[in-house]
């Protein structure tokens, strides 16, 4: 499945800077104001070590890891929700992101222009929310209107029009103290109703935090001192992106060596990829053989034919049985055959929830 994470912000604080590191691109990142106005779309590859032994275990020609979409857009600026700084354009562009990473300056220095001649990171932070919070405002206010003509009416559409508008009504509520559309829970029946609805606030959100590098220091110390609060319960994530950048040109050896010195085992790029795929609430299934061991993503409480149909919409049509192992099972075997021979391979049928790190055989007729 194709999936985005937009890259937000102000001006000026490491998102094009972050992209170019994550994706290995070159993508335009000057010390000026709105050097990105198209936004650059890279694809990310998802770390998984459990590809590789996959790969041993089986004797596979090749590893195909699971993916990302980040996709860089351009600063934000107060007012943007009515057009300042070319805001329509660029929050158009976060509406066809499927979650956010929202980039927020924590380090000083007179050299890098912010766009508010200040360094505040709540502030930045709250600029950002607050425009994407009035540009939702606007957009379920005209709805409001539009479901409150089709309520009048009778029929099927009056009906859905006047349970829509409960919903509305509640996202306007949200949204006028200036909180997320996240924050309004939904029964599975509103979220259904609310499917076509592009709110910007409704999609899941984390925060990284540009540091420096004598605060990615403090920060990983036995006895950080903490971030400043950034929202209302978002992960927030520190990395010196600067440093990120420098690390991705290093060999494997020289990173681990590199990030040893800030009591670190992987990379924050790696953890961000990690926390985007968390954020997305995404598992991982595997399946192994000879030719390949591949990951496949899916939504978290998926069952075996929506993960059949990662692979062939004939899969899932056709869909018999899924024949199954766990990743940890299957490596405490040591091999298909043992783990087989162990009861630790079974069948599961059409209602079975897809559990991370499950490894699938699909049994299917055309």
């Amino acid at each position: 499945m194709s999936l985005k994470i937009g890259i937000v912000g102000l001006p000026n604080v490491g998102k094009s800077t972050l992209f170019n590191a994550l994706t290995k691109l070159s993508a335009p990142a000057r010390n000026v104001p709105f050097t990105t106005i198209e936004p650059n779309v890279g694809v990310v590859p998802v770390p998984d070590d459990r590809l590789e032994v996959l790969r041993k275990l089986s004797d596979s020609a090749k590893i195909v890891p699971t993916t990302i979409e980040f996709v860089d857009i351009a600063g934000l600026v107060k007012d943007a929700h009515m057009g300042e700084g070319l805001g329509n354009k660029f929050l158009s562009h976060i509406r066809e992101v499927d979650a956010i990473v929202h980039v927020v300056r924590f380090f000083e220095n007179a050299d890098i222009i912010h766009v508010n001649n200040t360094v505040n990171p709540e502030s930045d932070a709250e600029t950002i929310n607050t425009e994407l919070a009035l540009a939702d405002l606007a957009t379920v206010q005209k709805l409001i209107q539009n479901a409150e003509k089709t309520a009048k009416g009778s029929g099927v559409e009056a009906k859905e029009a006047t349970q829509k508008l409960a919903v509305l009504k509640r996202f306007e509520s949200e949204l006028s103290q200036g909180n997320p559309a996240r924050n309004t829970a939904l029964s599975e029946k509103e979220q259904e109703l609310m499917q076509g609805v592009a709110l910007l606030t409704i999609k899941p959100m984390m925060y990284v935090a540009n540091v420096s590098e004598g605060q990615l220091r403090d920060y990983n110390s036995p006895h950080p001192n903490p971030l400043p609060h950034m929202g209302r319960g978002e992960t927030t994530l520190p990395l010196s992106i600067q440093i990120e950048q420098e690390i991705a040109q290093l060999s494997e050896e020289e990173q681990k060596i590199f990030l040893a010195e800030y009591g670190l085992t992987e990379t924050g790029l790696n953890r961000l990829i990690h926390a985007g795929y968390k954020l997305l609430g995404l598992v991982t299934f595997f399946t192994t053989g000879e030719d390949e061991s591949r990951a496949w993503t899916i939504p978290n409480g998926s069952t075996a034919p929506r993960a059949a149909r990662e692979i062939h919409s004939d899969i899932e049509r056709g869909f018999i049985r899924a024949e199954t192992v766990s990743y940890d099972d299957l490596i405490a075997a040591n091999g298909y055959a043992a783990a087989r021979a162990a009861g630790k391979v079974r069948d599961e049928g059409k209602n079975y929830i897809v559990k991370d790190g499950d490894i699938f055989n699909f049994k299917f007729s055309v």
